[in-house]
């Protein structure tokens, strides 16, 4: 099974800005038991690689990311560290070549006509729409997609989804995931609310189990 097949099947990304790698342990812990064995941890913060590192020593069957990626040197890392895919919120096509020579699965933001055939040119299909809300949101994934969905590309919109709008996400064509920062926000982890962060996975999981089952019985 492809990354992008894993992500399908998971359809939403908990998108992870963490302070103390040390939480890393518990919070994965959390988003498994809600049923969501996915994380994107981004390079925003300094404790990022090394909760990477310790994300992939204790969750082998978790499929990570390295999210902002947006220099060589942290693409590099996340790699080294077990990354499974990396995401950056624009397309560099320094980055995008260089994760290809890495094998590292990489998935280049864009919110512009011109964003997705740069991405094209180098290769990337599945792409993130960022920011997803402040750039028009569904209508602009709707409108994006038409033009080019003949070349196989496909969104992983992120930035202000919530649960109030995650299934109207997840049901518009051309979306494969969402990103969502409103599972684990920094808040949350700065509190140790661990138990909420499991509920709000659970709830996820419901919301995009429930869009796939209206797809098989469409």
């Amino acid at each position: 099974m492809t990354i992008q097949e894993r992500i399908q099947i998971a359809g939403v990304i908990p998108v992870i800005a963490i302070d103390r790698a040390e939480d890393i342990i518990p919070l994965c812990d959390a988003l498994g038991n809600g049923g969501l064995p996915v994380a994107e941890i981004t390079f925003r913060t300094e404790a990022g690689r090394e909760a990477l590192r310790s994300a992939r020593r204790s969750f082998p069957d978790f499929l990570l990311g390295a999210g902002t990626v947006t220099r060589i040197e942290e693409l590099e890392a996340a790699a080294e560290a077990g990354a499974d895919f990396a995401v950056a919120p624009g397309t560099n096509p320094r980055i995008v070549e260089r994760a290809a020579q890495l094998g590292l699965p990489f998935f280049p933001g864009v919110c512009t006509p011109t964003d997705i055939e740069l991405a094209l040119s180098l290769g990337a299909k599945t792409l993130k729409f960022f920011p997803a809300e402040a750039a028009g949101g569904l209508p602009m994934i709707k409108a994006l997609y038409a033009p080019y969905k003949h070349l196989g590309i496909s969104f992983v919109p992120t930035g202000g989804i919530r649960a109030g709008n995650l299934g109207d996400y997840l049901s518009t064509p051309g979306v494969t995931a969402v990103g969502g920062t409103w599972l684990a926000t920094p808040q949350l982890l700065k509190e140790r609310r661990f138990d909420e962060i499991e509920r709000q996975a659970t709830d996820a999981v419901v919301i995009s189990t429930a869009r796939r089952r209206a797809e098989v019985e469409a």
